[in-house]
C-alpha cells in the first residue's frame, strides 16, 4: 500500500489536534507519569532514524541524517506513526546546531514524545578506547540545549550498548561519568527536570550493568534504564522468551525500565506477539512499555515502512502486524498521587573477571582547567598539528619504556585512577606530554638542545600561571595526578598564550601505532589508546 503523504496531510493532522505543548513526562520512583493529570505513561515507541544501526554505526561514511531536522519526512511519517498509536520515538543522532522546530511541533501535535541519544558515531564514548573529555561533553550538552525547549522531549540516553563484552566493562565508568555531568548540566542550566539514562544490550553482563548504573550517589546514577532485547522470536511465550525472568530481575529496580529496542526478526514477517505480553498486567507493574526497532527498512530488514526513490512511504507486512497487535492493548497503571515507591538503588557489582568498571569515575570535563594547564607549560603543541603527528607522538611519549610523560593525562576506568587533565582534548593532552618530556630532557639530558621540537610539532612558550590558574596547576601537581577540588567554572578563562582549549582538537578517534609490549605494558597501552581515541522529578 502506497502512502503519499505530504505537508498538506500533516496540516490536516495538526488541524485535528490542539496546537499546544504536550504535558511533560515526569518520574516518580520506577514509573513515568504525565505531569499534570498524574496518569501513568507507557511508551508505545518506534526507533526513527535512517541509515543508522542501533550499535552506533552508519551506512555510507561518517555522516548521519538527522530525522528531527527533516520536516518533510516528519510530515510524511507522523500520520503513519499515529496509525500505530505511537506516543514515543527514539532518535540515535541529532545535530545540535540544526533547527528542529517544525518536526518537533508535528510530533507534539500528534502527542508523540522524543527520547534522544546524545552521541553520534564520531563523537561519543568508544567501548574500545573510552574517554570522557571536553569534546564529547560539548556534543552531549549541545544536544541537551537544542532539545530542552520542547515539552515533548522525554529524556536522553548517555550511551547505547557501550559495554557489550566482559573485556570492555571498564568503558561503563566513562558513560556513568557522562550521566553524572549531563545531569549536573541540566540542573545548572535550570532546565525543567528531565531524565538521563542508558540503553543496554541483552547479554551476560546485563545484571552487572543494571546494578552499576543504578548504584551509588543519585547524582551520578541513571534516571531510567533502557533494555535492547530481542529474545522473543516468532512464536514464543512470556516464559520461553525470558521476559518472565527479566521482569523478575527488574522488579526491585527503583527507576523506570522499558524496552529501548525490541522486535526480533529471525522469523518474517514479524508477528509482534510480544506486544500483548509487554503491555499486559504481568509486565506493566515493572516495565513502562517499549520501542519497536525500527521505522525505516534498511539492509538489516527491520523496517515497518519502505521509502522509495520517489520519497513515498510503503507499509510493509511488519507494519500491519504491529498495528493489529498494538490496537489490542490498553495498559492500566497507577495514579501518581496514590503511588508510593518502595524500591531502593541496587548494590554496586563486585569487581572480578566479568566486571572491571570502578565506582570511582573520571573527572568532569572543564575547558577552563585545560586552558590553565596549557598556559602553564613551557613547551606546547602547535595549533596546526595534524592527527598523524598526534598519533605518532602519543605512541612514543606514552610508551612506558620511554619514560613517564603521560601520568597526568591517562584515564583508567578499571583502577579508578585518572590524571587531572585526562578530560582535556587530544591536543591539550599532547601538550602536557610534550612539556613533561621537555622538562625531563632539560634537567637530565643537556645533549638534547631542542627538546621541544618533536619534528616541528612542538613550540616553546612563556608560561603563565596566576590567580585561579595558579591554584588549579598547584592542585594537579607537577605530575598532573593530583585532584583538582576547586576549579574555575567551565569557560571562565580566556584562551590565550599557548592554549588549545578553544579548538576542537584532533579527531576523537585516532589510531595508536603498535609497539612491542609485555603483558604489563599492554594494559597500559590499552589505556593510552583512550588518549587519542578512539534530575527528573523525584517525588
Amino acid at each position: 500500500m502506497r502512502f503519499g503523504s505530504t505537508l498538506a496531510a500533516a496540516a490536516a493532522l495538526v488541524a485535528a489536534c490542539a496546537a499546544a505543548d504536550v504535558d511533560p513526562i515526569v518520574i516518580k520512583g520506577s514509573k513515568f507519569f504525565y505531569k499534570t493529570n498524574g496518569t501513568e505513561f507507557f511508551m508505545r515507541g518506534i526507533a526513527y532514524q535512517e541509515d543508522y544501526s542501533s550499535n552506533g554505526t552508519i551506512s555510507g561514511g561518517n555522516t548521519y541524517h538527522d530525522p528531527l531536522a527533516d520536516a518533510k519526512a516528519c510530515a510524511r511519517d507522523v500520520p503513519l506513526m499515529t496509525q500505530l498509536r505511537t506516543n514515543t520515538i527514539r532518535v540515535y543522532a541529532v545535530d545540535p546546531t540544526a533547527n528542529h522546530d517544525e518536526c518537533m511541533q508535528i510530533l507534539s501535535d500528534a502527542g508523540i514524545y522524543v527520547i534522544a541519544d546524545l552521541g553520534e558515531p564520531q563523537n561519543s564514548i568508544n567501548r574500545d578506547s573510552p574517554q570522557w573529555n571536553q569534546q564529547i561533553y560539548s556534543r552531549y550538552t549541545g544536544v541537551v540545549d537544542n532539545l530542552m525547549k520542547y515539552s515533548n522531549t522525554l529524556g536522553f540516553f548517555a550511551g547505547n550498548e557501550v559495554t557489550n563484552m566482559p573485556n570492555n566493562t571498564e568503558a561503563s565508568a566513562f558513560v556513568k561519568a557522562a550521566v553524572r555531568d549531563v545531569k549536573a548540566y541540566i540542573v545548572q542550566k535550570q532546565y525543567r527536570p528531565i531524565g538521563v539514562g542508558y540503553a543496554s544490550n541483552d547479554d551476560s553482563q546485563r545484571s552487572d550493568l543494571a546494578d552499576y548504573f543504578n548504584c551509588g550517589d543519585a547524582a551520578s546514577s541513571i534516571d531510567f534504564w533502557g533494555y535492547n532485547i530481542y529474545s522473543w522470536c516468532g512464536t514464543s511465550s512470556y516464559r520461553e522468551s525470558h521476559y518472565q525472568e527479566r521482569t523478575q530481575e527488574f522488579s526491585s529496580y527503583n527507576v523506570p525500565v522499558f524496552f529501548a529496542e525490541y522486535g526480533c526478526n529471525t522469523e518474517q514477517p514479524r508477528k509482534f506477539d510480544e506486544v500483548i505480553a509487554l503491555y499486559g498486567t504481568e509486565m506493566t507493574r515493572v516495565w513502562s512499555g517499549g520501542i519497536v526497532y525500527m521505522y525505516y527498512q534498511e539492509a538489516n530488514d527491520y523496517g515497518l515502512v519502505s521509502v522509495g526513490s520517489d520519497d513515498q512511504a510503503t507499509k510493509l507486512p511488519d507494519f500491519t502486524a504491529l498495528s493489529s497487535q498494538i490496537a489490542r492493548v490498553t495498559p492500566s497503571g497507577v495514579a501518581m498521587a496514590s503511588y508510593s515507591p518502595t524500591n531502593s538503588p541496587q548494590p554496586c557489582p563486585s569487581k572480578g573477571r566479568a566486571w572491571s568498571a570502578n565506582t570511582t569515575l573520571p573527572p568532569s570535563p572543564n575547558n577552563a582547567v585545560c586552558d590553565c594547564m596549557v598556559k602553564s607549560l613551557n613547551c606546547t603543541a602547535r595549533s596546526d598539528i595534524n592527527d598523524d603527528a598526534i598519533t605518532t607522538n602519543f605512541g612514543y611519549l606514552c610508551d612506558p619504556s620511554n619514560g613517564d610523560y603521560c601520568s597526568g593525562i591517562l584515564a583508567n576506568g578499571s583502577t579508578g585512577v585518572y590524571g587531572a587533565y585526562s578530560m582535556c582534548n587530544s591536543k591539550e593532552r599532547l601538550a602536557w606530554a610534550f612539556n613533561a618530556f621537555f622538562m625531563d630532557q632539560t634537567r637530565n639530558n643537556p645533549q638534547n638542545t631542542n627538546p621541544c621540537d618533536f619534528d616541528g610539532a612542538g613550540r616553546r612558550q612563556t608560561p603563565e600561571s596566576a590567580g585561579t590558574c595558579k591554584s588549579v596547576v598547584s592542585q594537579a601537581g607537577d605530575s598532573g595526578t593530583g585532584s583538582i577540588t576547586s576549579a574555575p567554572s567551565p569557560g571562565s578563562t580566556s584562551s590565550g598564550g599557548g592554549s588549545a582549549s578553544s579548538s576542537t582538537g584532533a579527531a576523537s578517534v585516532l589510531a595508536v601505532p603498535a609497539f612491542d609490549l609485555g603483558m604489563l605494558r599492554m594494559a597500559t597501552y590499552v589505556t593510552i589508546a583512550a588518549l587519542i581515541g578512539a534530575g527528573l522529578v523525584l517525588l
